[in-house]
């Protein structure tokens, strides 16, 4: 359909990229879904949004590669012929460590990762997007943690400082193209029931934090994505430069 809007959602293979995607179909967006490896996940998903209504086209690359990135907006170029919105939710955690023993590879790759690569994301998006530029305005949506405001000591303080250079991130850009018709925003899940956490090496990390937060049990991808989709809706459209914690209250 003509009047349908795009979305492109990174990590969207699974977990909360995965239920965005589907319920940005469900209201009224076509998607590219942006995946690393999983293909059989990533067609998953894609079927998902075929079946809620929208459009769907899967972007195979590692978001941490600038070459990677720029194949992967001309591939989105080739399929849509407007981007209304970006979600930059695709991110790694490596297995806890402390950071003694943390090596150059590993603060290498979860920088680039998790905070060069959305960054290099959202300037193509604005390119798309900015009224400055001749287009439409628009929405971005960044991924972050209650990571970036705990430290998350023992475990992972490379991904908590990397998702805290993305709140930061999000500030600034916001102020930046706020007059162009962009509003950006961050959202912090807490301890949410993802895949995340097994491909870390921590299958049992969420059940065991969930005695921590006050309502008493993890969060689900479904209630990020919800989230999600209020920010890039009309009805959050005064909504710009926040960080928005769901996280049961950690």
């Amino acid at each position: 359909m003509p009047d349908r809007k795009t979305v492109i959602v990174t990590g969207a293979s699974s977990g909360i990229g995965a239920a965005t995607a589907r319920l940005a179909a469900q209201n009224g967006y076509d998607v590219a879904i942006g995946y690393r490896t999983n293909k059989k996940a990533a067609l998953a998903t894609a079927e998902a949004v075929k079946k809620a209504g929208g459009r769907a086209v899967i972007i195979a690359g590692n978001l941490s590669q600038p070459d990677d990135i720029e194949r992967f907006f001309a591939e989105f170029d080739a399929n849509f012929p407007r981007l209304d919105a970006l979600v930059n939710n695709a991110g790694i955690v490596d297995p806890a460590a402390r950071v003694d023993a943390m090596d150059y590879t590993r603060l290498r790759r979860s920088f680039d990762t998790n905070l060069i690569g959305p960054m290099l994301l959202a300037g193509h998006a604005v390119r798309r997007m900015s009224r400055a530029q001749g287009h439409q305005g628009g929405s971005i949506v960044n991924i972050s943690s209650v990571a970036s405001r705990i430290g998350s000591a023992g475990r992972c303080v490379d991904y908590a400082a990397s998702k805290a250079g993305i709140d930061i991130f999000t500030k600034g850009l916001a102020q930046e193209v706020a007059a162009e018709g962009i509003r950006v925003n961050a959202i912090r899940p807490g301890v949410i029931d993802t895949p995340l956490h097994a491909t870390s090496g921590q299958p049992d990390r969420s059940a065991q934090l969930a005695a921590l937060i006050p309502m008493q049990r993890m969060g689900t991808s479904n209630e990020v994505a919800e989230t999600v989709l209020w920010l890039m809706s009309d009805q959050a459209s005064y909504v710009t430069g926040t960080l928005v914690d769901v996280s049961g209250g950690r």
